[in-house]
């Protein structure tokens, strides 16, 4: 549930943009090696494209706010985040921010792949300001947060990519900031280092700290952030309350993501030249269950696979079947025909069937879905039209509590 308290937030903005942007001029071929680009400036050559990463944003966080920053990829947050962090200056506009900023841009940059973890802590406290003795008095907890044992003195480039996450989290969040960054901190590392960083991102919020969080995950912008901005080419789209927030950017991606798959949906069947085959797939239809086309359901939703077939001969023994695959690949289930013990013969002309999903399993993701026509008789696969279609799980607003894993198991926790 998200915390909504307002005790320890003051009127005074601790960050403000006014009219801010930022522009980057690019090389509009890529070039290789410094020499090379050195040698084309000297000759005039390097032809340059500029584009806005910011266009005159304004922005205010008040002191004790946790404010969070979404938009899609290249939108302008992590651009906003350095900003703020004093990394880059605003090409227009004014950036004011008052206390210490402890910057998460980049989990362990800084660090060095040959120095061991000892070393680097010292040298990434260095960087952060703090003199050798505070990092003496650090090293410690450090090490313990990190969990890393004897492993601190081994070097870099022998750890995990979660042991240096580890590290670099625990160096920059030891001491309490006035301003704390964290860009999609929550989503490296495994599982109980997730758990282990968003404690102590939640210690250093209780402490008064102001948060300003990045991250693609919505419901840690809805659990932990008081108001929210989405970016969107560099610009403020809308700026309001979290969930109101979250509301309208979610609305804005199902509306574009049910084109999207609706236009994948009625393009060109697999298949280039056609192939003689006795039967074929003439048509697949996701439906809800009033029989309209949808591309987006929720856990517990009711679906129809409706599967229309062409043959072209007399099939005796036809099975139809399905298989639905998450986006990264994984199985998820196999359904067909021949396993519900439904006999199909099908004569020369259109027939086809119906798979009914009661009540979805599924969790929040992409989903693939592939159709096969086969003649038992010999198991030949007779047309089969791999991964072609899609549909999405979205569960924001539907009260569906669980958020991990692949499925649900419908079960219920009661009291011993």
């Amino acid at each position: 549930m998200a915390d909504k308290s307002h005790g320890l937030i003051d009127d005074q903005p601790i960050i403000r943009l006014e009219n801010v942007s930022v522009k980057y001029r690019m090389p509009q071929e890529r070039i290789g090696t410094f020499k090379e680009y050195f040698i084309r400036v000297l000759e005039g050559k390097i032809k340059h494209r500029s584009f806005n990463a910011l266009n005159n944003v304004n922005l205010s966080v008040n002191q004790g706010e946790v404010f969070g920053l979404i938009g899609h990829n290249g939108a302008g947050k992590s651009t906003l985040l350095k900003l703020v962090a004093r990394v880059i200056r605003p090409t227009i506009g004014r950036v004011i921010v008052r206390g210490h900023v402890a910057p998460l841009l980049e989990v362990g940059a800084g660090f060095h792949p040959e120095l061991t973890g000892r070393e680097n802590v010292y040298l990434n406290g260095a960087m952060l300001g703090f003199s050798q003795a505070e990092m003496h008095e650090k090293f410690p907890r450090i090490v313990e947060f990190s969990e890393l044992g004897d492993f601190i003195d081994a070097p870099l480039r022998t750890y995990s990519s979660g042991m240096s996450a580890r590290l670099g989290f625990a160096v920059a969040t030891d001491s309490q900031p006035d301003i704390l960054i964290v860009d999609e901190i929550l989503s490296v590392g495994d599982e109980a280092f997730q758990h282990k960083s968003f404690e102590r991102i939640q210690s250093i919020k209780a402490q008064g700290a102001t948060i300003l969080l990045v991250s693609h995950s919505m419901n840690t912008i809805e659990s932990m952030c008081q108001r929210a901005a989405w970016l969107h080419r560099g610009q403020i789209v809308t700026m309001d309350t979290a969930t109101a927030v979250v509301d309208q950017y979610l609305g804005r991606v199902s509306e574009d993501e049910s084109r999207q798959l609706s236009m994948a949906g009625h393009a060109e069947l697999p298949g280039g030249e056609k192939e003689y085959k006795p039967i074929e797939i003439r048509q697949v239809r996701i439906l809800n269950h009033q029989n309209h086309e949808q591309q987006t359901f929720h856990t517990g939703e009711g679906m129809q696979v409706e599967i229309e077939y062409l043959a072209h001969e007399p099939i005796d023994s036809l099975e139809v079947g399905i298989a639905i695959h998450r986006q990264d690949g994984v199985h998820i289930t196999g359904p067909n025909t021949a396993f519900d013990g439904l006999d199909i013969k099908a004569p020369p002309g259109v027939g086809g069937v119906i798979y009914d999903i009661p009540s979805i399993p599924l969790m929040e993701g992409m989903y693939h879905l592939s159709v096969a026509l086969v003649n038992r008789a010999g198991n030949v696969i007779l047309d089969y039209h791999d991964q072609y279609y899609f549909f999405r799980i979205n569960n924001h607003g539907h009260d569906v509590h669980e958020r991990y894993g692949v499925m649900t198991m419908r079960g219920e926790w009661h009291m011993l």
